[in-house]
């Protein structure tokens, strides 16, 4: 069996089997319920900008649209089953993709990046309104529990393979899509637009699809983050601001473009840092390192890593894995091809 393949199964057995022994409220909801939606909306965006070159600051758009939309569905729709709702939600977002990528038809680059970031304010307006929480006073409802065949998960083991399996059904479809033609299409349009139109790539087709995608998977990646991790549905700018875009951008900076495990790292990067900085603060300053400045403190390392990044590692930390690899590879005298190397 191929070493690669053994490997992905092993840690599949980890990331299912081992977080239900632990029993702790803490793991899921402060470390694998956002882990695991931030990096499917990850995985949605480096789709969209790592392999097709299309810039975007509109992802938590498309998960408030995801997750709003899976709410009104369970709501008006209750005969509907909930996986049916979760899927018709990121359909929808896929549809609400394709309207707005008719910009991207024309515009490059920052003006994308710009065109995409009125998305995002637009969004938000539309949903500070308060049908989104079925005018709820506070603005805040609580998700519906997430039923599967019928059955209510109510369970935080029950919640996670749930979760988790969703993630790794949808990274195995992106994973085969990057090698199809289709994805071989989006990595020519990403390395010079003219030339894969000359060689007859249908480059407006491609651009629509590859949005739709997109936008299909951050839209699921919200229904996750709302049914899944907050367990609310919130009106306005709190759960899906320009903040939450920003960092899916940045886990797929951090992790790396292109590449399917960079967005795993980038968004694990992204969870555990405030996580980290929490307790190593209050470990050194005690009270004075309250909320602000744990905030400030996150946003200057995260521009100081990203500048390093782009400057030392463009490839992120997929290809900083990789050196390591290879590295302890050579010191144990093992090749590229699993084999020991005979050292004359």
């Amino acid at each position: 069996m191929d070493a690669s393949l053994v490997g992905i199964v092993a840690l599949l057995a980890v990331a299912y089997i081992v977080p239900l022994y632990l029993d702790s409220d803490y793991l899921f909801n402060a470390i694998l319920a956002p882990f695991l939606a931030l990096a499917l909306a990850a995985l949605g965006l480096n789709l969209l900008t790592g392999y097709a070159g299309q810039v975007s600051l509109a992802s938590a758009a498309f998960m408030a649209i995801g997750a709003d939309t899976a709410y009104q569905l369970t709501l008006h729709a209750p005969q509907i089953p909930m996986l049916v709702d979760f899927l018709l939600a990121g359909l929808f977002a896929a549809t609400v993709g394709l309207v707005f990528c008719l910009p991207a038809l024309r515009l490059k680059g920052f003006y994308l990046a710009l065109s995409t970031l009125g998305t995002q304010f637009f969004v938000q307006w539309l949903t500070d309104f308060k049908w989104v929480t079925n005018y709820a006073q506070s603005g805040v409802v609580d998700a519906p529990p997430i039923k599967f065949f019928g059955y209510p998960l109510q369970t935080l083991g029950a919640k996670y393979v749930f979760t988790l399996t969703m993630v790794v059904i949808l990274t195995l479809l992106i994973k085969r899509l990057v090698k199809t033609q289709a994805g071989l299409n989006f990595i020519a349009i990403r390395d010079n637009e003219l030339a894969a139109k000359i060689i007859g790539v249908p480059v407006l087709k491609t651009k629509m699809l590859v949005f739709a995608i997109s936008s299909f998977i951050i839209g699921l990646a919200g229904v996750l983050w709302a049914f899944t991790y907050l367990g609310m549905i919130q009106a306005g700018y709190g759960s899906f601001d320009l903040d939450r875009s920003f960092g899916v951008l940045f886990s797929i900076i951090i992790g790396g473009l292109a590449t399917i495990r960079g967005a795993f790292f980038g968004a694990f990067f992204i969870v555990a840092l405030p996580l980290l900085l929490a307790r190593f603060g209050d470990y050194l300053f005690g009270q004075l390192f309250d909320a602000g400045v744990l905030v400030m403190t996150q946003k200057i390392l995260l521009g100081s890593l990203i500048i390093i990044i782009l400057m030392y590692e463009p490839d992120g930390l997929s290809a900083l894995v990789d050196r390591i690899a290879n590295f302890l590879k050579r010191l144990a005298g093992i090749g590229s091809d699993g084999k020991e190397e005979h050292v004359r």
